[in-house]
């Protein structure tokens, strides 16, 4: 799922506000930097940064998507290596443990028992009497 892209409210207020203001006075200025020229810059400066965390957040998720696609093309490969030492060798051979699989004789099996246990029918439930 891809990341969402961030937007700014701050932003988009600052926007709005800008040409209200500039309706008032186009040449606005109350010294100490408080002007429309330094409100306008940091609109632009956040609407700059804001693009480009956008555009990294783009890049971001289409690489992950890349890399997702290479995990799954190796997962594949190494699946197929791994069933041709099993076709040539056996799933038993040392050759297969020493590819990084277990051998057969090695894995461990559920018991009958610990089966049975697990499948076994709940004890009835008693119905309350009522009197």
């Amino acid at each position: 799922m891809p990341r969402l892209q961030r937007t700014s409210r701050i932003l988009d207020k600052g926007q709005l506000r800008i040409f209200k203001l500039r309706a008032v006075d186009s040449k606005m200025d109350f010294g100490s930097d408080r002007s429309l020229e330094t409100l306008s810059q940091q609109i632009e400066q956040l609407q700059t940064k804001l693009n480009n965390y956008n555009t990294t957040i783009a890049k971001l998720d289409a690489t992950k998507l890349e890399i997702d696609a290479m995990e799954r093309r190796m997962g594949d490969l190494l699946d197929q290596l791994m069933n041709g030492v099993s076709a040539q060798y056996g799933n038993d051979s040392r050759e297969y443990e020493m590819a990084g699989g277990t051998r057969k004789s090695d894995r461990v099996r559920r018991s009958a028992e610990t089966r049975v246990k697990n499948n076994g029918v709940k004890p009835p439930i008693k119905a309350a009497v009522i009197q």
